[in-house]
């Protein structure tokens, strides 16, 4: 199963991002054997879901989905209802419950819009959590040809060890992108990036937990930022301008005979 898996994985990656749903369903149907570790470590880009009970949206992943159900971070309850789903202990459901407000507040000053969740699990040796950002962005309704996707997600494991706590964040940003204008026709850019990193804190009433995961994911959010705009941008930028010259053949040659006339004339 091990190989069939790894080939499994190395075939979603080199699959178009943008369809990556589609993809995904079609590879589970082809081996519907290897259907739960597929899901487990395929990224797929966040889904919104609405609890009636506290009337807010929260986003579905594979870390709040138990069978077919859905765990809601503001309720703790499941849709459809489960009773013997898993959740959080009382404690860490504080600090979840936390987490989300904090994070809430984070997207709204970040992104101005969007749905966040949080959702947190026991460890033998500390916990776990999970914060999801999903920003989506249409401004064809305006006038304007542009609309995009955000997704990130980061998964943070913590290690507890007297007054000092171990943080590993594994962080992954999709991003969908989508033009069409006369001039250009239709532009699709998308794809995901994934990094990590650890870090030692200490833990106490001044730096608790919440305090150490935010500013974990706010610098690695914006890394991921500087990256995608160097990569998917500026390199995107770069070959498209390297394929196609705005100028004619003959402006261009005209140019640089100009160039040639003007460097002979400097170095006489």
């Amino acid at each position: 199963m091990a190989d069939a898996l790894d080939c499994a994985l190395d075939l979603m990656r080199r699959l178009p991002p943008s369809d990556i749903e589609d993809n995904l369903a079609g590879l589970i149907d082809l081996v519907p054997d290897l259907c739960e570790h597929l899901l487990s470590a395929v990224d797929q880009p966040l889904k919104i879901a609405h609890d009636a009970a506290s009337k807010r949206d929260y986003l579905l992943c594979d870390y709040n989905r138990d069978g077919d159900s859905y765990r809601s971070p503001w309720s703790n309850k499941y849709d459809p209802p489960l009773s013997d789903g898993a959740v959080p202990s009382s404690s860490l459901r504080q600090l979840e419950l936390q987490a989300n407000e904090v994070f809430d507040i984070y997207r709204d000053l970040y992104f101005e819009g969007g749905v966040s969740s949080v959702y947190c699990w026991d460890l033998d040796s500390g916990f776990a959590a999970v914060v999801l950002i999903k920003k989506t962005q249409d401004h064809s309704k305006r006038g304007q040809p542009m609309k995009g996707t955000w997704d990130s997600i980061h998964v943070v494991e913590v290690q507890e060890g007297g007054s000092n706590a171990h943080y590993k964040l594994t962080s992954t940003v999709m991003l969908s992108i989508e033009t069409e204008t006369d001039a250009t026709g239709n532009v699709a850019l998308s794809g995901n990036l994934t990094r990590q990193q650890e870090d030692d804190y200490p833990v106490s009433e001044d730096s608790p937990h919440v305090c150490n995961i935010g500013r974990m994911v706010e610098e690695m959010e914006y890394k991921l930022r500087q990256t995608l705009e160097t990569i998917y941008f500026g390199k995107t930028k770069d070959i498209a301008n390297e394929l196609r010259q705005a100028m004619s053949a003959h402006d261009l040659k005209k140019r640089m005979e100009v160039q040639q006339k003007i460097t002979g004339a400097m170095n006489r």
